[in-house]
C-alpha cells in the first residue's frame, strides 16, 4: 500500500491477551458467553420495547437507541477478538484496522451522548414530572437521539481522517486485542501530534460536556429524592441512580484513562479497554432496562401472547 509515495505496512498483528493456548481457549469461551449475553440482552430490549405499546415513552425511546448501539459496539470489538483467540495468525488488514478504530470512536462518542441524554430524561421525569410529557415531546426526543448519533459520526470522521494522514512503515505489532487509536499511534513513523491533539480535544470537549450533563442531572435527582417523604420512593430513586452512576463511572473512567494517558501496551490498558467496550454493553440492558418493573411486565405480556399463539 502506498501512502505519500512511501510503503506502508499491509497488515497489523494484534498481540492479544495471552500466548498460552489453554488460556486462549478459556478466554474464547468467556468472551463468547459475554458476547452472546450482550446480544441477547440488548436485542431482547429492542424486541420488548418495539412490541409493547406501554413502553412507547421517552425513556424507552432512548433506551432502544442505547440497546441498539450496545449490540453494535460489542460486535465491533468482540468477533475479531474471538477470531484471534483461535487463530495462529492474529492479523488485521490495514483498512480493517482503520475501520475498527473509526467504529470504536463512533460507538464510544455516541454512547457518551446517549448516556447523558438518558440521565437528562430521568432528571425531567423526577424533578419536573408535571411538565415531563410536554418537555420530552417526540420532536425533542428525536432531536436528542439524532444529535447523539450525528456527534458520534462527526467525532469518528474527524479523528479517523487525521489518523489517515499518518505514515506506518513498521513495526506492525499492536499490543492490544483490538485496533484502538492510542496503541496504533505508537506505530506511526510520522509526527502524530495532530491526532493526539484531536483525541485530547475530543475527550475534553465531548467528555466534559456530557459528563457535566450527567452529573448535573443525577445531582438534581438525588436532591429531589432527599425531599420526598416516602421512604419507598426515595429508595427506588437511589437504587436506580446508584446503578446508573456505576455504569457511567465504569464507562467514563476507563475511557478517559485509555485515551488521555500514554499507551504502553500493559495488561492494565487492555483490562480498561474491555471495561468500556465489552463490559458496559453487557451491563447496560440489565442496569437500565431488565431491572425495571415495566420491562418485566412487558416481557410477561410478550411471552403470554406468544404462548397463546402457540396453543
Amino acid at each position: 500500500m502506498e501512502v505519500g509515495n512511501e510503503t506502508s505496512v499491509p497488515v497489523f498483528v494484534l498481540l492479544g491477551l495471552s500466548n498460552n493456548p489453554q488460556v486462549q481457549v478459556l478466554l474464547f469461551v468467556v468472551f463468547l458467553v459475554i458476547y452472546l449475553l450482550t446480544l441477547v440482552g440488548n436485542l431482547l430490549i429492542l424486541l420488548i420495547i418495539h412490541t409493547d405499546s406501554h413502553l412507547h415513552t421517552p425513556m424507552y425511546f432512548f433506551l432502544r437507541h442505547l440497546s441498539f448501539l450496545d449490540a453494535f459496539y460489542s460486535s465491533v470489538m468482540v468477533p475479531k477478538l474471538l477470531e484471534n483467540l483461535l487463530s495462529k495468525m492474529k492479523t488485521i488488514s490495514f483498512h480493517g484496522c482503520f475501520t475498527q478504530i473509526s467504529l470504536v470512536i463512533f460507538s464510544g462518542a455516541t454512547e457518551a451522548c446517549l448516556l447523558s441524554v438518558v440521565a437528562y430524561d430521568r432528571f425531567q421525569a423526577v424533578c419536573h414530572p408535571l411538565l415531563y410529557v410536554v418537555t420530552m415531546n417526540r420532536r425533542v426526543c428525536t432531536g436528542l437521539a439524532g444529535a447523539s448519533w450525528a456527534i458520534g459520526m462527526s467525532t469518528s470522521l474527524m479523528n479517523t481522517l487525521l489518523l489517515a494522514q499518518q505514515h506506518f512503515c513498521g513495526p506492525n505489532l499492536i499490543r492490544n486485542f483490538a485496533c484502538e487509536l492510542p496503541p496504533v499511534l505508537l506505530l506511526a513513523c510520522s509526527d502524530p501530534y495532530g491526532s493526539i491533539a484531536s483525541i485530547l480535544t475530543t475527550m475534553l470537549v465531548l467528555g466534559l460536556s456530557t459528563l457535566v450533563l450527567l452529573l448535573g442531572s443525577y445531582s438534581h435527582i438525588i436532591m429531589t429524592a432527599l425531599g420526598i417523604n416516602s421512604a419507598t420512593g426515595r429508595s427506588k430513586i437511589f437504587s436506580t441512580c446508584s446503578s446508573h452512576v456505576l455504569v457511567v463511572t465504569i464507562f467514563y473512567g476507563s475511557g478517559v484513562f485509555r485515551y488521555t494517558t500514554p499507551a504502553s501496551g500493559s495488561a492494565l490498558e487492555q483490562v480498561v479497554s474491555m471495561q468500556y467496550s465489552v463490559v458496559t454493553p453487557l451491563l447496560n440492558p440489565f442496569i437500565y432496562s431488565l431491572r425495571n418493573k415495566e420491562v418485566k411486565a412487558a416481557l410477561r405480556r410478550v411471552l403470554d401472547r406468544k404462548s397463546r399463539l402457540t396453543f
